[in-house]
């Protein structure tokens, strides 16, 4: 493992240096493998240890590429450890979108468009007045997703929506179970599309807060009774 690790390390101070750039082809195996002082054992288990986390792009009877290194990609490998939660670590990752979410929608708030602010407004306007919980958090993700991107941080961005996934489920038992969650959930998007169109980035970080911590608070009740 000690060799490997030390190959992994020659391929990213590669790219962290710049003489591999997004997109870039490594050169051939054995070239490589004697410019970095590796045995071609070790730099095939590197570049295979690589690829999986989205660095390096194996591509059968082409050759090693470099990614786009974007953050999307490389956070997928995040999402694929998220999947693995316990019920255990829920309110974790609900402390965590508290911290998150918040600060993407005062952001949004600064920089969203005329455009966009109506497409808030109008997705919110796509559900009836009795909506299924399903139907509720399908929105909601969707909601969520659209002030994540319009912060304009892409990083940001993609951690938001990792996390999204584990907190689905939660959302959804709220939605079936506690009376009002839907009529509040409602009239807080509300809240947050109104201070997001108004720009007044503050105003809707205390709205994102209200309205994560709103289920936090409730499933730590239901997690832990009084």
């Amino acid at each position: 493992m000690a060799v490997t690790d030390e190959a992994i390390e020659k391929i990213k101070a590669m790219i962290t240096s710049g003489a591999l750039r997004a997109g870039d082809r490594l050169p051939r195996e054995a070239d490589l493998a004697a410019d970095l002082g590796l045995s071609r054992s070790s730099l095939r288990e590197a570049v295979r240890a690589l690829s999986l986390v989205n660095i390096l792009d194996v591509r059968r009877g082409d050759g090693t590429y470099v990614t786009s290194l974007e953050p999307r990609l490389l956070l997928e490998a995040l999402s694929f450890i998220v999947d693995f939660h316990r019920d255990d670590t829920l309110l974790e990752f609900l402390r965590v979108r508290r911290i998150l979410e918040p600060a993407a929608t005062a952001m949004a708030a600064e920089r969203i468009t005329a455009e966009e602010s109506d497409g808030l407004r109008a997705l919110l306007d796509s559900i009836g007045p009795d909506p299924a919980a399903e139907e509720l958090v399908a929105n909601d993700l969707e909601f969520h997703r659209r002030i994540a991107l319009g912060s304009g941080n892409t990083v940001l961005c993609s951690l938001i929506e990792s996390l999204s996934g584990p907190t689905t489920r939660a959302r959804i038992w709220r939605g079936l179970t506690q009376e009002g969650a839907v009529a509040r959930t409602r009239e807080q998007h509300g809240a947050i599309c109104e201070a997001i169109a108004s720009r007044q980035p503050e105003l809707a970080r205390s709205w994102a807060t209200v309205h994560v911590a709103g289920v936090e608070e409730w499933l730590r009740r239901t997690l832990i009774p009084a």
